[in-house]
């Protein structure tokens, strides 16, 4: 696990101590929120390179531990990889909406 130490070692930047505490401190689904969250306001300012960073991170989250997981992982991927192409096209309404629709259920599913 990170700790601020860490974080701040691994950027040239000062990082901001609140957002360094509420990272380390986050739950899986909270972080799974933050990055839908990163991905889509760099959608929204049509930055390619961090809004395929993110979406690569939301691929790299995925899960294929058992049949019904599996499943649904790789609909997600598909998801992700589509979204990922649309970025390169410059079709960000598209993937605007998929993220933002995809965010929404997520915090549906945790109750959040």
């Amino acid at each position: 696990m990170y700790n601020t130490a860490t974080l701040t070692k691994r950027n040239s930047k000062p990082l901001n101590n609140y957002m360094v505490k509420e990272i380390i401190e986050a739950t899986p689904q909270q972080l799974l929120i933050k990055i839908y969250d990163f991905a889509i306001l760099n959608c929204q300012r049509r930055n390619l390179a961090k809004t395929n960073q993110a979406i690569q991170e939301l691929i790299n989250s995925l899960r294929w531990e058992g049949e019904d997981v599996r499943q649904i992982s790789t609909g997600l991927l598909r998801l992700y990889q589509f979204c990922q192409n649309e970025m390169r096209k410059k079709n960000y309404d598209i993937v605007y909406r998929i993220l933002s629709e995809l965010r929404e259920s997520w915090i549906k599913a945790f109750n959040m």
